[in-house]
C-alpha cells in the first residue's frame, strides 16, 4: 500500500470520487438521497489543501481523502486555523487492513504542513466504522460548523500541541 498526492481533476481520482459517491448514495437512509458535490480542484492545490490517493500493492488506486483549509471564522474559531477532512474512502475490498488510519494520519500531517491547528470533519451517523476511526484517532464531537445536508455528526481534533514535524 502506498499513499501519494493526487489531483481531483485527473481521471483516476475522479473515478475514486465517483465510486465514493456511488457507495454513499446506495446506503444513504434519508429521503431525497445523498447530495453529490464534486470538489473544486483549487481547494486541493497544495496551498489551500491536498488530495491523497491510496494505491494497493499492485498500484491500483483504491481509496482517497482530502484536506482543505477553511476560511477563519473569528466568532467560532478563537484563533484556530482549521482544516477540513473530506472524502475519506477506501474500497470495501481493502477494509480491515489499517489503511484508513494510515490515510487519516497522512491527511493530518498534510494539514499540519499547511499550518492547521485544528481538524474538523462532518459525517453521517450511519457510518459507525468511520465514527470509531475518528474517536480512535483523537476526534471529539463538536457543534455543526456547516450546513452539509449529508451530515448528522461533526467532529474536531486540536493540533496545536504538536508541531508540523509531528514532535511535541
Amino acid at each position: 500500500m502506498r499513499i501519494r498526492s493526487g489531483d481531483v481533476s485527473q481521471p483516476a481520482e475522479r473515478q475514486l470520487l465517483r465510486d465514493y459517491f456511488t457507495f454513499r448514495s446506495a446506503a444513504f437512509p434519508q429521503a431525497g438521497g445523498y447530495t453529490v458535490s464534486l470538489p473544486d480542484p483549487s481547494q486541493f492545490d497544495g496551498v489551500h489543501g491536498v488530495f491523497l490517493v491510496v494505491d494497493d500493492d499492485a498500484g491500483v488506486p483504491v481509496g482517497c481523502g482530502g484536506i482543505r483549509m477553511l476560511a477563519p471564522d473569528p466568532a467560532r474559531d478563537a484563533g484556530a486555523v482549521r482544516a477540513e477532512v473530506k472524502h475519506v474512502w477506501l474500497d470495501p475490498s481493502t477494509r480491515g487492513r489499517g489503511w484508513a488510519g494510515q490515510l487519516l494520519d497522512a491527511l493530518e500531517q498534510s494539514a499540519r504542513r499547511l499550518g492547521a491547528t485544528e481538524l474538523v470533519l462532518d459525517t453521517h451517523h450511519t457510518l459507525e466504522a468511520a465514527a470509531r476511526l475518528y474517536a480512535r484517532t483523537g476526534f471529539v464531537p463538536t457543534e455543526a460548523y456547516n450546513d452539509n445536508p449529508n451530515a448528522t455528526r461533526w467532529y474536531r481534533k486540536p493540533l496545536a500541541d504538536v508541531g508540523a514535524d509531528g514532535a511535541r
